[in-house]
């Protein structure tokens, strides 16, 4: 088959299609012919030598794919040959085929495209985990979204309004403010030119959120504390802006019982994947259906322009997902 490689880390340049060999399907999983898949951060980081895919997983870049079931392994009963799938993966992505266990893949509604499927599983699975299983939002809470242009911070933004969080509070750029309120942010802050802290004590008198979701890290890190309620959680999904944070006062730690929750999820174990790919299906899956979620997508390319779209991914210009179409 045909993949994307990376012959050395470094830019986007380095990324090149060749051929290698076919992936052989294990006994619980199958083999999937590619249709979609899409790009995250994590393919940036890794493109650069900054993140390598866990032991055992694929080296080739790509988190997620949509496609037809291609072979089944021995084990496997829940699917047949055909059948239009789609999920999350820990690496290999960017190829022909791709190999995923039976119990991760989720059957894609007719009335999705491979396009719209493949820009669902990472981004809805991180945001689905964070929202739920981490900060364990609940009605009536607020919650700040960092990124809320972002492929997860769309996702948080829809799944946060049907949690039913009372005021969903968002940072982006300006020209990205109305996407993350037409997906159902009550208010949106200019990071730019306005300082979140500032506008999060004004916005609740002084009291703070409940939940923040956070993928900036260091220079962040003491407003966040600073803007955050009593029994506050904070989940922290990322690094992007640095991993060091100098002077911190940590004293609403104590003071207001604050959780700082860090967490990835391509490394998580598979039977942990299995179960919130199962809770997210029996929570989310319909609602694709009716429209009550649904999937950003920013610009699909073909995946022989795959440099082109890390370059896009990597100008910050994107609301929502980046997809790549293989053939």
């Amino acid at each position: 088959m045909r993949a994307v490689l990376i012959h050395e880390f470094g830019d986007p340049d380095n990324l090149a299609i060749a051929k290698i060999e076919l992936p052989i399907p294990g006994p619980d999983e199958i083999l999937v012919k590619v249709k979609a898949t899409a790009l995250n951060r994590a393919d940036i980081l890794q493109r650069r030598g900054f993140y390598p895919p866990p032991p055992g997983s694929s080296s080739i870049l790509g988190l997620e794919i949509a496609g037809y079931v291609e072979q089944i392994g021995k084990r496997v009963e829940n699917w047949k040959t055909g059948d239009r799938v789609f999920g999350l993966l820990a690496g290999g992505g960017y190829a022909e085929f791709a190999t995923i266990h039976k119990d991760i893949a989720m059957a894609i509604p007719d009335e999705l495209s491979f396009n719209e499927a493949a820009a669902i599983p990472e981004v809805f699975l991180t945001a689905f985990q964070a929202l739920s299983y981490l900060a364990k939002l609940q009605k009536g809470e607020q919650i700040l979204i960092h990124a809320g242009a972002s492929g997860v911070g769309t996702a948080a933004i829809q799944l946060s309004k049907i949690i039913g969080a009372s005021s969903i509070i968002v940072t982006a750029s300006k020209g990205k403010h109305t996407i993350c309120e037409k997906l159902g942010a009550n208010i949106t802050i200019d990071y730019k030119t306005l300082n979140f802290e500032t506008e999060i004590n004004g916005i609740t008198e002084g009291k703070g959120v409940d939940v923040i979701i956070d993928f900036l890290a260091a220079p962040y890190f003491q407003k966040n504390l600073n803007s955050m309620n009593f029994d506050g959680r904070m989940i922290m999904l990322a690094l992007m802006g640095g991993a060091t944070a100098d002077q911190v006062d940590l004293k609403n730690i104590l003071s207001k019982r604050i959780r700082v929750i860090g967490s990835t999820l391509r490394a998580r174990s598979e039977n942990y994947k299995i179960k919130l790919t199962q809770d997210f299906k029996d929570f989310a899956l319909k609602r694709f259906v009716t429209g009550e979620l649904q999937p950003v997508i920013d610009k699909v390319y073909h995946w022989e322009d795959v440099i082109d779209a890390h370059r896009y991914m990597e100008s910050n210009q994107n609301i929502g997902k980046i997809i790549l179409n293989i053939s």
